[in-house]
Formats: structure tokens, sequence, C-alpha cells
């Protein structure tokens, strides 16, 4: 179980490198809204990762919050661009 949790932990660390070259490089501002989207979806799988490697069920509360906070941020970002552009006359 444990070589499970490593590879698992370490496909993590690759995608949010990769994601974070996304997120300096991004030629536009969706792109990098995009890529902090992606940046919470895998900060909360290394969560659920540590959750199950430790067994402790403490982590869950906080990756609800996470979830309902990367949400809220994609769609604020998501209105702000649509409002900025004009599109949303």
């Amino acid at each position: 179980m444990t070589i499970v949790i490593a590879i698992a932990a370490g496909a993590l660390g690759l995608a949010a490198a990769c994601t974070l070259v996304r997120l300096i490089r991004g030629p536009s501002m969706l792109d990098r809204a995009v890529a902090l989207d992606v940046m919470v979806a895998i900060t909360m799988g290394g969560l659920g990762v540590q959750a199950i490697a430790t067994g402790e069920p403490w982590t869950l509360p906080s990756l609800l919050a996470l979830s309902l906070v990367g949400f809220v941020g994609s769609v604020s970002i998501a209105r702000f661009l649509v409002h900025r552009d004009g599109e949303g006359r």
C-alpha cells in the first residue's frame, strides 16, 4: 500500500510542477485562472492521499472547504473576465 501512496504523491508532485509552470508562464489571464483551479484540485488530491496514508478522517472537512473555495474562485474569475471583455451586456 505504501508504494501506491508514494506513486500517487510523485504523480501529484509532477502535476503540480507542470501546473506551476503554466501558472507563471500562462499567456492569458484565463490560462492562469485554469492553472490555479487545477492547482486547487491537485492540492485536494494531495490531502486525500495524506488522509488515506494516515487513516485519519479529519482531513475531509478541509477538503470540503477547499472545494468550495475553488468553485467560488473559478466562478468569480469567470464572471470578472466576462464583464472585463464586455461580453456580459
